[in-house]
């Protein structure tokens, strides 16, 4: 194209220039958007604020304009062309963007926490040794982590934490050390008894008939009448004398008798559980009761009786346990027996304790004095007749009986691990086959290989050595 044909077309010169600065500006627009086609942005710094606190961000240039998403949780003051206030009002997170000079804008992610300083030094004044205690933040909470001693520990913590933030306590707490309890029971009881009785009994027979005298204690009864020639005589009858006198028969009863008792109950339970958990023993069995029923019909539930145990432990410490225990020793009673629907129900005699104590790993305690002392004295007598000095014996049944019973319960809690079963050894381990000159010619019942390992033969005392015990690690 040559001036003449610019000079002709001058009305078109116009419309050529926008058309060229379009294509200058839209050329430096590509050239800004990367390949990908999307706008470059910078990285977010991040920065982190205590509640009820500030601090002062300095810029490299000075600030034309700044903006925060949320002004609820964090506030922005610029106090001079390079320095901004800020400050954490509540608990969140939200960013702020500041406008620098020529640079583009800055973009700044804001989170507010709790104050944990003070937490922390609160800690570690009044739990010096707690030295694996550690103390976050988490968004509006405060997470407390890490490993304590004892469970006593950690409730003191977490009440320390709960006083800085209350409801927004985050527990990750574990309690170190051994968690199993293992609870040896030794329950014993002694019973002792003593019974003196005396009684008389007269039989008086004349012409095939019968008439009883002084019937005390049941030694003697009629039977059917009184006119007969039968007798029932009791199973305590001791000594019995007859006389006669013409056609008259006398028979004296006589029921004398001392005896003394002596019983002894003892269980040793051993039991294992968790800290917390429950665990119960019962040396016994059940007996059936029957309990009637809608027209007519009857069931049977049963009740425990023996020997029981039930116990709870808590480890507080490496080196304290705190038990709630309840061990019982019960008895069925058949002479307080009732009979009902033809069966007889038996009484149960029970011994009941209840308690919380505190001890170290390895302590004992016994709980004693559960004493029982009972005395019964039957006179049974003829009017006047029993009330002679001396012949009045005669005319007179005496009972005396005393029971006596004493109830001791010791218990040792230890912390326990699980044993290796490679080093955990078996009553069996050592036994040996007798060979058949051994069993037929010595009557041995081990054979001389397990002898000689230290396992008793039947020839030394039979059945000796450890046997039953459970081997505990208090490592």
């Amino acid at each position: 194209m040559t001036l003449s044909d610019l000079h002709r077309d001058h009305r078109k010169a116009p419309f050529i220039i926008v058309f060229i600065l379009c294509l200058l500006f839209s050329g430096a627009a590509w050239a800004e958007t990367p390949p990908g086609g999307e706008p470059e942005t910078s990285t977010p710094q991040k920065i982190e604020l205590t509640l009820g606190k500030s601090l002062i961000l300095r810029s490299g240039a000075p600030v034309k304009r700044i903006s925060v998403a949320v002004p609820e949780i964090a506030d922005a003051v610029v106090l001079s062309p390079q320095q901004i206030y800020l400050t954490g009002k509540t608990t969140g997170v939200t960013n702020l963007i500041i406008w620098e000079g020529d640079r583009g804008p800055a973009v700044y992610d804001i989170e507010v926490s709790p104050d944990t300083t003070r937490l922390k030094e609160k800690l570690h004044e009044i739990l010096p040794d707690e030295k694996e205690v550690m103390v976050t933040s988490t968004h509006e909470n405060i997470a407390i982590s890490g490993t304590v001693s004892s469970a006593a520990n950690m409730t003191q913590v977490l009440a320390l934490a709960e006083a800085y933030a209350p409801g927004k306590i985050i527990n990750l707490l574990e309690v170190g050390g051994v968690h199993q309890v293992m609870l040896e029971v030794r329950v014993a009881e002694m019973s002792r008894s003593l019974t003196r009785r005396l009684g008389f009994n007269f039989n008086y027979l004349q012409n095939d008939g019968k008439i009883g005298f002084s019937m005390l204690n049941n030694l003697t009864g009629l039977e059917d009448s009184i006119v007969g020639n039968s007798t029932v005589i009791s199973d305590s009858i001791n000594a019995l004398f007859q006389f006669s006198t013409g056609d008259m028969l006398w028979t004296v009863l006589l029921d004398a008798l001392k005896q003394n008792g002596l019983a002894k109950v003892l269980a040793e339970p051993t039991l294992i559980t968790l800290s917390g958990q429950s665990a119960n023993f019962l040396a016994g069995g059940e007996f059936p009761i029957p309990v009637p029923q809608e027209l007519g019909r009857t069931t049977i539930q049963y009740k425990e009786f023996g020997v029981g145990l039930n116990f709870t432990p808590t480890v507080l410490s490496n080196k304290k346990i705190s038990m709630k225990i309840a061990p019982e020793v019960s008895e069925l009673d058949f002479t307080n027996a009732v009979t009902f629907s033809g069966f007889v129900i038996p009484a149960v005699t029970t011994r009941r304790v209840a308690t919380v104590i505190e001890l170290g790993d390895g302590q004992s305690f016994a709980i004693a004095g559960l004493l029982r002392d009972n005395v019964t004295e039957v006179v049974s007598k003829f009017p006047l007749l029993g009330d002679i000095p001396v012949l009045g014996a005669l005319f007179r049944s005496s009972s005396f009986q005393k029971n006596e019973t004493e109830l001791v319960v010791i218990v040792t809690p230890r912390l326990v691990k699980p044993l290796d079963p490679a080093k955990q050894t078996l009553p069996t381990d050592k036994y040996v086959e007798p060979s058949d000159s051994e069993f037929y010619l010595m009557g041995a019942t081990e054979g001389k290989a397990g002898k000689e390992s230290g396992n008793p033969s039947a020839a030394e005392g039979g059945a000796s050595g450890d046997f039953g015990h459970i081997v505990t690690v208090n490592e």
